[in-house]
C-alpha cells in the first residue's frame, strides 16, 4: 500500500507543470501558490527516488524518467475521475474548463450550453475564449485550452474531433432595403450595394473573392468586420446586405427586423467540430465535448 506517500495532489501538481509549462502558471491554474506547487513536486520526487523534470530559468524540462511517469500520472487522475463518476458525485470534480469557442456559437447556444456543464460540474469553473476558428486552434495546440468548437478544416492534428453541426450562410437585409425584391437578387446586383461580412480570412470572404473574380465583378462595396454582432446590428440599420450564418440571425428573422435574400450565390457551409486531446485533458472535457453536441443538437436555427 502507498498509503499517503503519493498523493492526487502531488500528480496534480506534476501534471499541471508539465501542461502549463512553468510552476507559476500550474499554480495559478490549481488555485494554489507556486511554493506549495514546488513542495508537492519536490516531495513527489523524494517519495519515488527519481528526478522528474530539470528546472530551468522559468521553464522545464522532463527527465526521460519524468516522461514515462507522466502517462501513467494521467491515467491515476483520470482514474479517479472516474471513480466519483461511478460514485454520482461529479459535483465533487474540482478543476478548470479552458473552453475556446468562435463568434457564432457565443451568439447562440453557448449559454445553454454552459447551464447543463454547470448543472452537472458545479465545482468546475469555465475560462472562455471567443475569437477566429484558427485563433482557437493554436490554442489548443499549444495546450491553452482543453475543448475547441471550431470549424474545419484543421492545421493541427489534434485527437479527437467530433462532428457538432453545419450551419448554412444567406444572405439577409432590413426589409426596406431588400424591398420587393427580397425573393430573388442576381449577385451581380448585390455587390454593387455595400456587403457587409466576416473578417478577409474567414473560409466564407475567401470562396466570396474568388466568385466574385471569376465573373469579374465589383468587390470595393464590400465591408468587413471582425464582429458578426456589428454586422448584424449594421444590417438591421440598413446599411446594406449582410452574408452570415442564418443560425445567427435566426430571432432577427423571426422578428421581422431582417428578411432572407435570396441570390445565385452561396458559400460553403461552416461545419464545427468539438476538439480536445484526450491523452492530455481531464475526464470532464470529453463529457463536456458530448453535451456541446447535444445543446447543439437541440438548438433550432
Amino acid at each position: 500500500m502507498i498509503k499517503s506517500r503519493i498523493t492526487l495532489k502531488q500528480l496534480e501538481a506534476f501534471v499541471g507543470v508539465v501542461d502549463m509549462g512553468s510552476f507559476r502558471k500550474a499554480a495559478a491554474i490549481l488555485g494554489t501558490t507556486q511554493p506549495n506547487i514546488s513542495s508537492r513536486i519536490s516531495s513527489l520526487e523524494e517519495n519515488l527516488g527519481v528526478i522528474l523534470m530539470h528546472r530551468d530559468a522559468g521553464s522545464v524540462r522532463l527527465t526521460e524518467k519524468g516522461k514515462a511517469l507522466l502517462v501513467s500520472a494521467r491515467q491515476v487522475l483520470w482514474n479517479a475521475e472516474a471513480f466519483l463518476e461511478a460514485a454520482e458525485r461529479r459535483d465533487l470534480v474540482e478543476d478548470r474548463l479552458r473552453l475556446g469557442v468562435t463568434e457564432l456559437i457565443a451568439c447562440t447556444w453557448l449559454h445553454a450550453f454552459l447551464r447543463r456543464f454547470r448543472e452537472v460540474y458545479p465545482s468546475v469553473g469555465v475560462e472562455l475564449e471567443v475569437g477566429l476558428s484558427s485563433e482557437i486552434e493554436k490554442k489548443l495546440a499549444t495546450g491553452q485550452i482543453d475543448l475547441a468548437l471550431q470549424i474545419g478544416s484543421f492545421d493541427y492534428d489534434i485527437g479527437s474531433a467530433l462532428p457538432l453541426r453545419t450551419y448554412r450562410y444567406a444572405w439577409i437585409a432590413a426589409p426596406e432595403l431588400a424591398g420587393d425584391n427580397a425573393g430573388h437578387r442576381p449577385m451581380t446586383a448585390l455587390l454593387k450595394s455595400p456587403v457587409l461580412t466576416h473578417g478577409r480570412h474567414t473560409l466564407a470572404t475567401r470562396e466570396l473573392a474568388k466568385f466574385a473574380e471569376a465573373g469579374n465583378l465589383a468587390t470595393d462595396q464590400i465591408v468587413y468586420s471582425s464582429s458578426l454582432a456589428s454586422c448584424v446590428q449594421m444590417a438591421i440599420d440598413g446599411v446594406g446586405f449582410a452574408l452570415l450564418p442564418a443560425a445567427l440571425v435566426r430571432d432577427q428573422l423571426k422578428a421581422g427586423n431582417l428578411v432572407e435574400v435570396a441570390t445565385d450565390w452561396l458559400p460553403t457551409a461552416l461545419e464545427f467540430h468539438a476538439r480536445f486531446d484526450e491523452s492530455r485533458v481531464p475526464r470532464f472535457v470529453s463529457v463536456a465535448a458530448g453535451y456541446a453536441i447535444e445543446t447543439a443538437d437541440a438548438w433550432d436555427e
